[in-house]
């Protein structure tokens, strides 16, 4: 039970005064409706925790489906802030690959105490970080993702970012792309969550202040951002890049192999593409897919591999676009699925 209720998400940023619309259009949640359904916040309900709060996995009595459960800690520093800019967020927000919340709470606790609480929807395939390095239990066998599998992830979250770019005005920048932050839902479709260091692209000069700072985290992290540029698109590609990396080879970027300048990236880029079946995660030769390996690295890897790498430049203007990157991808995901057939 404890994978079905795997579930992480946090959420955050920005101006406060322009998503009460949102609020006062979902269903009304109260604070002992959300304490029973995680048995009064029990730790056994808690399946993650931020510095501003804390998930929990429960059930509500007017809702036979599992819920997941965001509570802000508002004591912390940004807490505050982190609830009224994911209404704001998920006010503008609408895609399926993209977490949606279902409801919010925002009342006084049975102590009189302000209690402000995100809804979701429960992810019961939990995180892409929990598949790509799973903590192995001797009663449960170990969980593996297929070639098509991680094709369908990547297409699937370069199809939110997409969105979020290119379609949402004005563009969000999510500015903490890694696995953690992708759940899979039933049939394993990704949805893009955590939007706790989201950013919507400055309008004027007078917002440019607020654009500056290192914002992600270490490994997934644009190089500009850690020089003081502002957040942007590249950075976002950067991040995706980098998870794409990680999806072929099982290597977090953070590893210990990773030293004295050594990189994910460059890494990759002193085998490739001669010897990148060295460095493939053996999950994915594990599944039994209908093509050969041969035909695997010229028609998926490969072109999976030029994707991750070109995404993952040093310098943003070497980067391509997410829509462009999503088109290619649609385009592997496509011929993959036709093969299959």
């Amino acid at each position: 039970m404890r994978n079905l209720f795997h579930f992480v998400t946090h959420w955050g940023r920005r101006k406060v005064h322009t998503f009460s619309g949102y609020e006062e259009t979902l269903k009304k949640v109260t604070h002992v409706d959300i304490a029973k359904a995680t048995n009064w916040f029990s730790p056994a309900h808690r399946i993650s925790s931020t510095r501003t709060g804390s998930v929990y996995v429960g059930r509500f009595k007017f809702d036979s489906d599992i819920a997941a459960i965001k509570v802000f800690n508002l004591n912390e520093h940004g807490a505050h802030e982190s609830y009224f800019t994911e209404c704001e967020v998920q006010r503008s927000i609408r895609h399926r690959n993209i977490l949606k919340s279902v409801t919010v709470c925002s009342t006084l606790d049975t102590q009189n105490n302000e209690f402000k609480a995100l809804i979701f929807q429960f992810m019961p395939n939990g995180s892409l970080e929990r598949w790509l390095h799973p903590k192995q239990r001797s009663d449960k066998p170990k969980r593996t993702l297929s070639l098509g599998q991680r094709i369908c992830i990547a297409a699937d979250v370069a199809s939110a970012l997409d969105y979020l770019h290119n379609q949402v005005v004005p563009p969000l920048i999510h500015c903490d792309l890694k696995p953690s932050n992708i759940l899979l839902d039933y049939d394993m479709t990704a949805r893009v969550g955590d939007f706790g260091s989201a950013k919507f692209l400055p309008l004027g000069p007078s917002d440019l202040k607020h654009s500056i700072g290192i914002r992600g985290t270490i490994g997934y992290l644009a190089p500009e951002y850690g020089m003081g540029c502002r957040v942007s698109t590249g950075g976002d590609v950067y991040s995706f890049g980098v998870l794409l990396l990680e999806m072929l080879t099982g290597k977090q970027p953070t590893d210990e192999m990773f030293v004295d300048g050594l990189s994910l990236h460059n890494y990759t880029c002193s085998i490739f593409p001669d010897r990148v079946a060295d460095i493939l995660d053996p999950g994915l030769m594990s599944h039994g897919d209908r093509l050969l390996p041969k035909e695997w690295m010229k028609s998926y890897i490969i072109p999976l591999f030029v994707l991750g790498l070109s995404c993952s430049m040093e310098s943003a203007k070497d980067r391509p676009g997410m829509q462009d990157v999503c088109a290619k991808l649609c385009g592997i995901k496509e011929a993959y699925l036709e093969s299959c057939c």
